[in-house]
């Protein structure tokens, strides 16, 4: 960890790499589409209640990459249409996988975990705006994304265990936003939640009344747009880096980290702009 892996980073941002997105891939599942730096990726099974299939998992993954290869989108909105954000996982579909071939299951099954991992990996910030139901494979993607906003009366719930099941494959991102201590109740007894126990169990960023949903949203955005894009992207690099190491292991790595960022075209923009009283060149 003490190598030079964090100044590659910070000299060779992902954030300057890629081109803009002209066209936007068809999709079954979602509504994909960018307004100015904002792209807006909308769960599109309101039949459902965007509950996701092997469709939907396939579709997450390739808009969450391309998200990253798109230059002209700085933050990623994710959604979901009609009534709620996401009831989890088709049943109908989780039926049909658990019949499969036992290596063709556990291919499916990893599958749908690299597509929360490519929501939580975006170089992007990703906001989730959250409403109605986050259950099982939903209250998994609200801790997959970076901010999650949702509505108070939204309902969350690690459902698996009524099913038979438990939440595999979404664990990794929920122990790392509540951790193992509410685990131990949430996972084993499948209770339901509302959007203040999200938040002050971490799960969620901030909960709001439903007619100030989208209004939080976009202060959120206005709040990343103000911060410099390669800054974000680091940001986010970094605590996944430095979050599971002891304090004495991290100071060099941060030392290094900081010292190759501040000297960078973005960083001395910034500084700039600060000491001039403007606006940086990044801002809309």
């Amino acid at each position: 960890m003490r190598g030079a892996a964090p100044a590659r980073f910070a000299l060779d941002s992902p954030c300057g790499r890629g081109h803009p997105l002209r066209t936007m891939a068809a999709y079954q599942t979602l509504e994909v589409a960018r307004e100015g730096a904002v792209l807006h990726v909308r769960l599109n099974r309101p039949e459902v209640r965007n509950a996701f299939d092997g469709t939907v998992v396939e579709e997450l993954q390739a808009a969450f990459t391309a998200a990253d290869a798109d230059a002209g989108a700085r933050i990623v909105v994710l959604s979901g249409n009609g009534r709620s954000f996401s009831a989890g996982a088709d049943l109908a579909w989780m039926t049909e996988q658990a019949g499969l071939p036992v290596a063709e299951n556990q291919r499916s099954a990893e599958r749908m975990a690299r597509m929360f991992l490519a929501v939580a990996r975006c170089t992007k910030p990703v906001i989730g705006r959250i409403h109605g139901h986050a259950l099982g494979g939903g209250t998994g993607l609200t801790a997959a994304v970076d901010i999650a906003l949702c509505t108070e009366d939204c309902v969350f719930g690690l459902t698996e265990v009524k099913l038979g099941i438990v939440p595999a494959v979404i664990s990794p991102f929920v122990l790392q936003k509540i951790g193992a201590g509410r685990a131990r109740t949430l996972f084993l007894t499948g209770e339901r939640f509302d959007g203040r126990e999200a938040q002050r169990f971490g799960l969620v960023h901030r909960a709001v009344p439903a007619a100030e949903l989208d209004a939080t949203v976009s202060r959120t955005v206005q709040e990343l747009l103000a911060a410099g894009p390669c800054a974000v992207a680091s940001a986010k690099q970094l605590i996944a880096t430095v979050a599971g190491l002891p304090i004495e292991d991290a100071i060099p790595v941060a030392s290094e980290w900081i010292a190759a960022l501040r000297a960078t075209p973005e960083a001395k923009e910034g500084f700039a702009a600060f000491r001039g009283k403007r606006q940086p060149g990044w801002m809309p």
